[in-house]
């Protein structure tokens, strides 16, 4: 009887090892290194530039919600170029809000932008999504490149995501 309780519950610490990990995970990007946990789960990366991608189940999204890393050779362009290419993606000039986070002594930009969001690859169809929120954000890196994280989705699941985003953004700087 013991031998088999003890069986038991060495197979259920295997089986909870991944949940457990899954709680303090991390992504590396341009040097740094982000951690995330719970709803985020780390996914597979297509393309060359995306780094990594999470994905997260939210509340009033058909599908997870993505959110992806990139680092581009040469850096991307500067902070203004990027805010502006986001906001460019919606179908008309979206609501938005652009601020500088604190992390550390590291400032990060952070967009938020809702609107019609035309969804699909850089040189492909688009399918317009309404009331979709989009949160980017710039992290600079130690070298003078920058991280980009994009995220989009409908609004309200967005909005229960947001505060995990924020925190992952800034995981890097935590002291």
């Amino acid at each position: 009887m013991k031998r088999r309780l003890f069986t038991t519950l060495a197979l259920l610490t295997l089986a909870a090892a991944p949940l457990l990990a899954q709680d303090a995970a991390v992504v590396e990007a341009g040097g740094l290194k982000f951690k995330y946990s719970t709803p985020w789960m780390l996914s597979d990366t297509p393309g060359m530039m995306r780094v990594a991608t999470l994905l997260a189940k939210a509340e009033g999204a058909d599908k997870p919600l993505e959110a992806a890393f990139y680092v581009f050779p040469g850096g991307g362009g500067g902070v203004e170029a990027n805010v502006s290419r986001w906001l460019g993606q919606f179908a008309t000039k979206p609501e938005s809000k652009t601020e500088e986070i604190a992390a550390g002594d590291q400032k990060i930009t952070l967009v938020t932008a809702t609107g019609t969001f035309n969804d699909g690859p850089p040189m492909g169809a688009k399918t317009p999504k309404e009331n979709y929120t989009l949160l980017g954000a710039i992290v600079p890196t130690a070298d003078g490149n920058n991280v980009f994280i994009k995220l989009t989705g409908p609004k309200d699941a967005i909005g229960k995501v947001s505060e995990s985003f924020r925190a992952m953004i800034t995981s890097p700087f935590a002291k």
